[in-house]
């Protein structure tokens, strides 16, 4: 069957912008290195800067750098030149990007910007240009065609600039050890925010604990159950939890006509090494093991000790599932 044009077209936009990022690997040089170890030593701020595109560009890497526990914010090269050259200061460093390398508003800031000693990294198309000679770390993103049949309007040039700004991002997230738990601490809302909040921020402890203790009789052990609206019970001994009464384990020992069970002892009937959380896990492992398991719950513990319990209720109530 004949392709309609516009496929075509966008399969040919998609060749040429992937054969763009992959040829990115190959200029990957020492000056690469260098730019993430300017970046990593920078006691000061990452400034990100570009114009038009390049802009736009500039504001994800500067977005992305910040998230990931690099701090960057964007600046405007044209306000730059009016005034908001102000923001940057000596122990900052500055990311320029121009694929020409030649962009006016960028070139007139070089001076200052030397002039205040903020060293500079150029992400730029052309090794050669006036921002890659003046630049301290040169970062290739040049590209052998744009996928704009007019050759115009920045494509090809501008996914490859983004391409390498999340692989310097990257490469700094690494270097710093950053976790999930940090990337946590700076995402607090939204769906992102709420699967990467810690468990003892969900979990009933203390009184809303359901517990009982070890040697309890299961008609006893169904009140507490029922009491805290949880549909199971924690068997300790002292603050050991030994084991987990549900109602799954009171329907199966239903189903098997377990004689005389209310006065049984909760020890006859609980499930026994229950699955447990840490409490200073994330939320997102706590629902992935339940998921894993097929279970609707999980007791938290410090260390040794059972201090709390989760519910996939609570996970439902908070957005996170």
């Amino acid at each position: 069957m004949k392709k309609d044009a516009s496929i075509r077209a966008a399969r040919r936009v998609l060749d040429i912008e992937s054969r763009a990022v992959r040829a990115l690997k190959d200029r990957l040089d020492p000056n690469f290195s260098k730019a993430v170890n300017m970046a990593l030593g920078v006691t000061g701020k990452v400034v990100v800067s570009g114009m038009g595109k390049s802009g736009i560009v500039g504001q994800k890497i500067a977005s992305t750098l910040a998230s990931t526990g690099t701090p960057a914010f964007f600046l405007h090269p044209a306000e730059g030149v009016h005034g908001d050259l102000g923001m940057l200061m000596g122990n900052d460093i500055l990311i320029a990007i121009s694929n020409s390398g030649e962009t006016e508003e960028l070139i007139k800031i070089i001076p200052v910007v030397k002039r205040i000693g903020v060293a500079m990294i150029a992400m730029t198309g052309k090794k050669n240009s006036t921002l890659a000679r003046h630049a301290d770390a040169v970062l290739d993103i040049g590209v052998k065609e744009e996928a704009c049949p007019l050759g115009l309007s920045p494509t090809a040039s501008t996914t490859a600039c983004l391409a390498m700004g999340d692989a310097l991002a990257v490469a700094l997230l690494e270097k710093r050890g950053f976790k999930a738990e940090d990337f946590a601490s700076l995402h607090p809302a939204g769906a992102l925010g709420r699967r990467l909040m810690k468990v003892e921020d969900l979990m009933h402890s203390g009184v809303n604990m359901p517990t009982v203790s070890s040697g309890t009789r299961m008609k006893d052990a169904i009140i507490v159950m029922t009491g805290k609206r949880m549909g199971l019970a924690g068997v300790f001994k002292g603050r050991r939890l030994s084991g987990i009464i549900t109602d799954g384990d009171l329907r199966r020992a239903l189903e098997k006509g377990t004689p005389d069970l209310l006065n049984k002892t909760v020890d006859e009937v609980m499930t026994r090494n229950p699955r447990t959380i840490e409490k200073g896990a994330l939320v997102e492992a706590a629902l992935k093991k339940m998921e894993e398991h097929s279970i609707t719950s999980l007791f938290v513990l410090d260390g040794a000790d059972a201090v709390g319990v989760v519910h996939m209720h609570d996970l439902i109530r908070a957005g996170v599932v």
